[in-house]
């Protein structure tokens, strides 16, 4: 009987985990200019989630790309990130655009109307991917924002 009691316990403990829920993307913000040196201008972000699992999971940056001014630049760089249970939280989203492709000659006429206006426009599109226990979903990122230049 006390084996019945103890599986039972067991078994229901299991089935009501929410772990087939997905965290909770909540979009994207933050987006800004962290520094900018002659070879590489570092942007970032931050992807915001609500995770209301008791279980944690994992994260991957699949495929990330950053648009400045609707031509693509970069790709964002990020390692795999471990998703605390029963909590909200952010990933860092960075991309390294190099300077060069920025100033090339097919970027030239938005490169001097972003000049005048001192800001650009840069857009994070791609995929993040959550993992646990065999389940996983995928989350579609597609966030412009208006970013000033100093």
């Amino acid at each position: 009987m006390k084996r019945i009691i103890i599986l039972s316990t067991i078994l229901l403990t299991f089935l009501n985990c929410s772990v087939n829920e997905k965290p909770e993307f909540l979009g994207v913000e933050n987006i800004k200019i962290l520094e900018s040196t002659p070879e590489y201008i570092i942007l970032t972000a931050d992807a915001f989630f609500e995770n209301p699992n008791i279980i944690s999971g994992e994260l991957h940056v699949n495929n990330i790309k950053v648009f400045v001014n609707d031509s693509e630049m970069a790709s964002v760089s990020s390692k795999k990130f471990e998703v605390p249970a029963k909590k909200d939280f952010s990933i860092p989203l960075t991309a390294h655009v190099p300077v060069d492709s920025i100033f090339g000659d097919e970027h030239l006429s938005s490169l001097i109307g972003s000049l005048l206006t001192k800001k650009m426009t840069v857009q994070y599109k791609g995929a993040i991917n959550y993992k646990v226990l065999g389940f996983s979903h995928t989350y579609a990122i597609d966030k412009t924002e208006e970013v000033k230049i100093k």
